[in-house]
């Protein structure tokens, strides 16, 4: 089994690339509707929080069938976020890296420590 310590996100890209290959699958997954897979799988993550207080959240992760669920869900929107930038090579770890430095600048420790507000609402 692949474990994140050992896997690079090119291995990962490669292999959502072939499942998707062996199933001619290449033909429905452009930008259009990878990202809506995105969406349409964060909302099924959502669903398994609407409602729940922050105790009846902490609680879903230990219950093995609610746990399964989230997973599951959050394998999905992996998938398709890789899928994605494998089909028109996005270097995640790049782009990922350039947004943290930009949110730095617009997020410095010094104002923002502790606070969940908005860079413009400062």
């Amino acid at each position: 089994m692949m474990q994140d310590a050992e896997t690079s996100v090119e291995q990962l890209k490669q292999l959502v690339k072939k499942f998707s290959e062996e199933r001619d699958w290449s033909k429905y997954h452009n930008a259009k509707d990878l990202s809506i897979g995105i969406v349409t799988e964060a909302s099924e993550l959502l669903q398994q929080f609407r409602f729940k207080s922050q105790k009846e959240v902490e609680s879903l992760f230990n219950s093995p069938y609610s746990k399964e669920r989230i997973y599951e869900e959050i394998a999905d929107i992996f998938y398709f976020l890789l899928r994605l930038s494998e089909r028109y090579n996005i270097d995640l770890s790049s782009e990922l890296r350039k947004k943290l430095e930009k949110n730095a600048k617009k997020y410095p420790v010094s104002k923002f420590k502790g606070s969940n507000k908005k860079y413009d609402e400062l």
